[in-house]
């Protein structure tokens, strides 16, 4: 098929659904699809331009707060023309701004089948940034945006439920992938570790992810506080980057910010850790946590989107009642503790996630597309 994939953010920017869509793109296209990717036109268009795909560079702007990111501005007038001329089988919009908007609104008027994916509670998050009154709006227009669309893809059980509880319409599921190669407890770094100031048996804490307010650091630097208060060795590491970056390593100077990361640098610096905390509550699933217990990294994180997919039934760490801040801090403190249970945990954790291959993924993913190019055919 033909498949053309809409996309807001896409590497080299470094967030999940920059890399999840990045993933699906090439497990598609190694299936022998087609692939055409409409994204907005990045500033290092060689790195964005990925071999056996075909790219459509489109006008967008940076995202207020992240000026690393960019959404795309409207464009029906250019989609629809470009379609008309090479019509795509069916499309799939990754996310719900102004150009996934306007894609949709051309694949529907050229009768062309569309799915969409849900990535970002961006409902949530609109609290975070002093806009709690635009929730409702925001989640109203959430709604609005996937039941245009012939199928919305979650990755878990649980958001399909929600959504389909609160009227989202031809809610799917697809399971997310990790890949297993890169991310490996074998890309342990020793000398990285002295870097961070680490002696041999010093534990290492680690965070990775957006350094920004939805996170919920303010609750990760408790925990960690409360570790380094019986080891004093202990370090705190925070891979990204993020408005809420400068704030923190102010208040809090000892601790490692490494900054944005890659490829194999980035399994390095998973790798090397001890432990993962991931206190965050606004996920919509959370590549992270699937990443670090790859690594052989025990994590502890709330008991929702993929903690609650891959860690509830195997003991890779701990999976925290949503409610429970006191209960998550405790749980760092008792792994931390607990020097032979965090190395049984390193295989454990690694063996949890082992089967989450990527071409299986991508080729779910391509079942269901063809299931949808079909039914509108027929």
């Amino acid at each position: 098929m033909r498949i053309a994939i809409v996309t807001e953010t896409w590497p080299p920017e470094i967030n999940g659904v920059a890399l999840t869509v990045q993933s699906l793109a090439q497990g598609l296209a190694a299936l022998g699809h087609s692939i055409e990717v409409v994204r907005p036109r990045q500033d290092d268009e060689g790195a964005a331009s990925i071999a056996g795909l075909d790219h459509l560079p489109m006008p967008g702007a940076a995202l207020p707060r992240y000026p690393g990111l960019r959404f795309g501005l409207p464009a029906h007038r250019q989609l629809h023309r470009r379609w008309s001329r090479q019509r795509p089988d069916v499309l799939y919009i990754a996310t719900e701004g102004p150009l996934g908007l306007t894609a949709l609104g051309a694949a529907r008027r050229l009768g062309v089948p569309a799915s969409t994916g849900f990535h970002t509670r961006f409902d949530d998050y609109a609290r975070f940034y002093g806009f709690g009154f635009l929730t409702p709006i925001v989640y109203a227009y959430l709604r609005r945006f996937h039941n245009r669309a012939d199928a919305t893809i979650v990755p878990t059980a649980e958001l399909a439920e929600f959504l389909e509880l609160n009227r989202f319409r031809h809610v799917r599921l697809l399971r997310r992938a990790v890949d297993t190669k890169l991310f490996h407890p074998s890309r342990r770094d020793e000398a990285l570790r002295a870097e961070w100031g680490l002696r041999e048996n010093d534990i290492a804490v680690i965070y990775i992810g957006r350094i920004a307010p939805e996170k919920n650091l303010d609750l990760a630097v408790r925990a960690f506080r409360a570790i380094q208060a019986r080891h004093p060795g202990a370090k705190f590491v925070l891979v990204g980057d993020g408005p809420a970056r400068r704030p923190l390593s102010v208040a809090h100077p000892d601790f490692v910010f490494a900054g944005m990361r890659r490829g194999n640098d980035l399994a390095r610096h998973y790798a090397s850790g001890d432990l993962f905390l991931f206190p965050s509550l606004s996920e919509t699933f959370g590549n992270v946590t699937l990443e670090a217990l790859a690594s052989g990294v025990p994590v502890v994180a709330y008991d929702y989107g993929a903690a609650r997919e891959h860690m509830k039934a195997s003991d890779v760490g701990a999976c925290i009642a949503q409610d429970d801040a006191d209960g998550f801090v405790a749980a760092a403190i008792a792994l931390a503790d607990d020097t032979p249970r965090r190395l049984r945990l390193r295989q454990s954790a690694r063996a949890a996630v082992e089967a989450l291959d990527p071409a299986s993924v991508a080729s779910s993913f391509s079942e269901l597309l063809t299931e949808l190019a079909a039914r509108r055919a027929a």
